[in-house]
């Protein structure tokens, strides 16, 4: 064996062997001034236990009779996000905003609080979504899915089709190519990126501002209480290792080659004000879908007034 090659043995050797010890040597200080998520709530703010692994979900209610629209948000966001247009949607409805796991005020279970497959993957978010549903007594839903919720929205019309009477997704992350590199998902839930992962959640801290501007066509539309509502999650206790974990259980789902397997009625925002328009631009983003929404519950009205005794079609129950 020749010096060389002995020389680049051991330097691989050695770079093997801090990948594999190294971040167990990293200090993962405790987080300080957090606290139990209830003690974040609003006076609006209700909670429910949902799913196999009794997730503690937070959610807000308003308006009343049907449709009901649920509104899963975006990676990092939660029920404030929805804050600019809740109002208005109960004008036609029920509104429920949720905060899916890893954000807002909804618990964030850890390694060894599970049993089976991660509460934070998507197979588990839509059993929650359906979870929720159950407890509210809730027949049938229209999902408004703004992002990563968009995500939510389509796997639950997939997997769960009579529970979803259509689909608004908000510039939804469904990719056909891009995203993260399929070989780097494995890594995630290594023991070794476990045990540094919560600091690399907690960069949102130190780049939060980078980061709220960043979907917005116009930062300089973000108020002082915009910015109040995305720090207010970063006080509840284990927000850096729930971020973590869901980042670790995400897989690609292929939802893109499976959209013709929607059946639901559909509408798609994605506009040019940026990647939050219930945010940024709420006045045209309400219009698009209480257009939609009141033209689903006309033809429900009318569908119901056609069939005998005036009895609801089983596929069409929107405003029955």
């Amino acid at each position: 064996m020749t010096r060389l090659v002995r020389i680049l043995l051991a330097v691989l050797g050695v770079g093997a062997a801090t990948a594999l010890v190294g971040p167990f040597l990293v200090p993962v200080p405790p987080l300080r001034d957090t606290v139990l998520p209830e003690q974040l709530a609003d006076p609006d703010s209700r909670f429910a236990v949902v799913g196999a692994d009794a997730v503690r979900i937070h959610y807000k209610l308003a308006g009343n009779d049907e449709p009901t629209m649920i509104l899963p948000h975006g990676f990092a966001a939660s029920t404030f996000s929805w804050s600019e247009v809740v109002a208005h949607l109960a004008e036609v409805g029920t509104v429920v905003a949720y905060d899916r796991p890893s954000s807002g005020l909804t618990a964030r279970p850890l390694p060894g609080d599970w049993t089976g497959d991660s509460p934070y993957g998507p197979e588990a978010q839509v059993e929650q979504l359906i979870g929720l549903v159950d407890q509210l007594n809730i027949r049938e839903a229209i999902l408004i899915g703004h992002s990563a919720g968009g995500t939510v929205a389509v796997n639950a019309a997939l997997r769960h089709p009579d529970r979803v009477a259509a689909l608004v997704l908000v510039d939804p992350a469904i990719y056909t190519s891009g995203g993260a590199p399929t070989w780097i998902r494995p890594l995630l839930g290594t023991p070794q990126l476990r045990r540094i992962g919560p600091l690399i959640a907690r960069s949102i801290q130190s780049r939060g501002e980078q980061i709220l501007e960043l979907p917005w066509h116009d930062p300089s539309k973000i108020t002082d209480e915009v910015r109040v509502g995305y720090r207010l999650p970063l006080q509840a206790k284990n927000w850096d290792r729930g971020l973590w974990e869901l980042a670790a259980a995400g897989r690609d789902l292929n939802l893109a080659g499976q959209l013709n397997d929607v059946r639901q009625p559909v509408l798609v925002i994605i506009p040019a004000c940026g990647h939050v328009p219930h945010e940024e631009c709420p006045t045209p983003f309400l219009a698009a879908a209480t257009q939609f929404i009141s033209r689903l519950r006309r033809a429900a009205q009318s569908d119901r007034r056609s069939r005998p005794g005036g009895g609801c079609s089983p596929a069409s129950k929107i405003g029955c």
